[in-house]
């Protein structure tokens, strides 16, 4: 922990001790708005205890460096939170009194230190914080607050993962203590699953040299191997929360800003009266997914549907003019319109989110995840379900009925006949299905990881090009940038690296955690169809890994080191996705593991009633196979649940008096206007720097001691700026 402690504090020193930079955008709004809104800031950050540095930024925009005032408002609020945090229930002990014991006691980690200054800034006035809501409210003009990445600590991580395959405890608690937990689960499922994986691959290669495809030995394993990993990474979500002491975090969130009062009520422990939304005005509420889901299947399903009619008809029935052109239409189709679609319902179940008026932001990502996890598994798994379930054992029947289709290649045919469905002697293509799964299982992960690491770095260099180009035009025209913000030499790398990740996207893990779930569904769903399945996905998640630490640590900007005690409702979707892979598996199994017996595009060769007689064995062996592991798995302790076990005990057996009180807050920062600035203290200051030499960290916070000098230096960039702008235009 030493060292942890010792990188903790080692790092701020490369960004001058910044810990947050606000980004405040002032082009929208009138010159006396945005400085009196820029002063509102700048005294409410004042006013909490925290350290302001203001700079130009880029685009008439103003960069706002803060830390904290002193060490003792960071250690309060530091042990503030940590006594919450017990009596919580998330520590078994409440910490030390003394703040400066308490933090020797337990260092300071640089997550941990990032989290609560973030607090400091977004908490509501009644918590203690500056209740800064980026893009919201009062604080519209406020664009992002995000910290700034730790250089070196990027270098030597990314330099790291060049020579490391697993990563091992020390790895997992270093992207901890630096990003959150909430990312540091990420990184610890995606370590878990890839090794994981190699029993898959192994097993997967194997059956594709000796078996071939729809084996039900392969299937068996398949299905027993999708219960392990889930319930082996359900048991290992136990520990890791232990060890990292988060056992309960996602259940004593903040509240939301945007969370909705409907009525009081007494609080059921404390008694007191509290604002809550009912919770059967949110059942009604949750209700609304009902439909919605309906609407999405119809939505989505029905193009998806209608694309692949039509590429049937075209591929197996047009023979006409511009075939090989043509074959490609239905994916045109679908490339252009299930992402508008989506979108439109992305932003539909959004707005549904909001109107079901969730009270913490972890239980609002829950239900967001399990809507979008709707549109997700249409957009991922429909067109492999209609190929597997549809055409190929009704292929000769639904095929003579596509003339419809017709339409889409009549300008092209040169007579009707080409253009006509057989109305017999039609044979499906049995080889559909597995060109279909490669293509999902490789071509698109392929794909997919260009789209999320090389197309963003391409439009992150476009734009810098452009948006150099635009700032020397402007400078030369009117001048807009540096004249009442020129950087010191000192400061110069420094702040272009500060405006340059404050032009950074944020990171969001949900989306590569989608990602690792919808992967997962493929090789429980359809590996079966094509056994080297895991074999492509274990070579796509060694890349995955360091493309996406590359991703956080130049693509993006430093994300909020959040808490989290697991990866949410992923959990419960890879636990569907087992479910459902039991049952379509043993339905692929039975259709396709004979050669002899597979469907040749009419029912009659599947028999409905054994059918569902091996789906019904195959769904109850998951279940028993679930609760087998489930009881090997609880009889296993591991060493932190053994030294939880410990530390209850121990706090059964003591008590320790006097912690209900907190240490007061130290008194803000003076706003300097009692101090009277006259030459022989300037004189005094220039003779003590002359002879001490400060650091560059000193002389960074020096220049404006109390927040009224940084709110008139930035109100005096925004006048300048605007003065200019309002030149140009007459």
């Amino acid at each position: 922990m030493a060292s942890d402690h010792a990188s903790a504090n080692h790092a701020p020193h490369a960004n001058l001790d910044v810990d947050y930079v606000i980004s405040y955008r002032f082009s929208d709004s009138s010159r006396s708005e945005a400085e009196a809104k820029f002063e509102h800031l700048i005294r409410t950050l004042s006013n909490v205890g925290l350290d302001t540095e203001v700079r130009n930024g880029k685009n008439q925009s103003l960069l706002v460096f803060v830390k904290p005032a002193t060490d003792q408002h960071l250690a309060s609020a530091v042990y503030r939170s940590r006594v919450q945090d017990w009596l919580r229930g998330i520590r078994h002990a409440a910490p030390e009194q003394e703040t400066r014991t308490s933090l020797e006691s337990e260092p300071l980690t640089e997550a941990e230190r990032l989290r609560v200054i973030y607090e400091i800034l977004t908490n509501g006035p009644n918590e203690g914080g500056a209740g800064i809501t980026p893009k919201r409210g009062e604080w519209k003009e406020v664009e992002s607050v995000f910290p700034l990445h730790d250089h070196t600590f990027n270098k030597r991580w990314m330099k790291k993962w060049a020579s490391t395959y697993v990563l091992g405890l020390d790895d997992q608690d270093e992207i901890r203590n630096k990003f959150g937990e909430k990312i540091a689960f990420y990184f610890t499922f995606l370590q878990a699953y890839l090794v994981f994986l190699a029993i898959p691959a192994a097993l997967g290669f194997s059956a594709w040299v000796l078996l071939g495809s729809c084996s039900t030995l392969y299937g068996i394993v398949s299905c027993i191997w999708s219960v392990v990993f889930v319930e082996y990474w359900r048991k290992q979500e136990v520990d890791l929360r232990i060890r990292w002491g988060v056992n309960g975090v996602s259940a004593v969130q903040s509240k939301r800003p945007e969370f909705q009062i409907i009525e009081e009520a007494a609080h059921p422990v404390t008694k007191e009266k509290v604002g809550v939304f009912p919770k059967r005005t949110r059942l009604m509420r949750q209700l609304l997914q009902i439909p919605f889901a309906l609407v999405a299947g119809l939505a989505l399903g029905g193009l998806i549907a209608t694309c692949f009619g039509i590429e049937i008809f075209i591929s197996e029935v047009y023979n006409g003019p511009l075939k090989t052109v043509l074959v490609f239409l239905p994916t045109g189709l679908l490339v252009t319109l299930v992402p508008t679609i989506s979108a439109v319902l992305t932003q539909f179940a959004t707005r549904l989110n909001d109107y079901e008026n969730y009270e913490t932001q972890d239980a609002y990502e829950v239900a967001m995840t399990q809507k979008i996890f709707v549109l997700n598994f249409i957009t991922s798994y429909l067109a492999i379900f209609l190929t597997a379930f549809v055409y190929i054992p009704f292929g000769s029947i639904i095929v003579p009925h596509l003339d419809i289709f017709g339409l889409a290649v009549q300008p092209f045919a040169e007579d009707e006949k080409q253009a006509q469905a057989p109305k017999q002697g039609f044979e499906i293509n049995r080889d559909r299905l597995r060109k279909q799964v490669i293509y999902f299982t490789v071509t698109a992960q392929i794909v997919n990881l260009a789209m999320e690491v090389v197309v963003p770095f391409v439009k992150r260099k476009a734009f810098r090009q452009v948006q150099q180009m635009k700032s020397g035009g402007a400078e030369k025209n009117d001048g807009d940038s540096d004249a009442a913000g020129k950087d010191l030499p000192e400061e110069a790398t420094f702040l272009t690296r500060a405006r340059n990740e404050a032009e950074l996207d944020h990171y969001d893990v949900t989306s590569d955690l989608r990602e690792m779930c919808i992967q997962f569904g493929y090789l429980s769903m359809f590996s079966i169809v094509w056994p080297l399945t895991a074999v492509s996905f274990i070579i796509n998640n060694w890349v995955e890994m360091r493309s996406d630490a590359i991703k956080i640590c130049v693509e993006m900007q430093r994300p909020i080191p959040w808490r989290a005690d697991s990866i949410g409702p992923w959990l419960d979707n890879l636990g569907f996705l087992a479910w459902l892979g039991s049952i379509t598996t043993a339905a692929l199994a039975y259709m396709f593991g004979s050669e002899d017996g597979a469907p040749d595009g009419t029912p009659s060769a599947i028999k409905g009633g054994i059918l569902l007689l091996t789906i019904f064995f195959s769904e109850h062996l998951y279940f028993l196979t679930r609760l087998g592991v489930r009881m090997a798995l609880s009889s296993l302790d591991s060493t932190h649940v053994q030294q939880e076990r410990r530390e209850r005990y121990l706090v059964r057996q003591r008590y320790l008096e006097g912690t209900s009180g907190l240490p007061a807050p130290p008194e803000p920062a003076p706003n300097g206007n009692d101090e009277k600035i006259t030459r022989r203290s300037l004189e005094q200051d220039a003779r003590e720097e002359s002879l001490h030499a400060p650091p560059p960290e000193q002389r960074f916070w020096g220049r404006q001691r109390y927040w009224h000098e940084a709110a008139q230096y930035g109100m005096g960039i925004i006048r300048q700026s605007k003065s200019a702008t309002e030149k140009k235009a007459q």
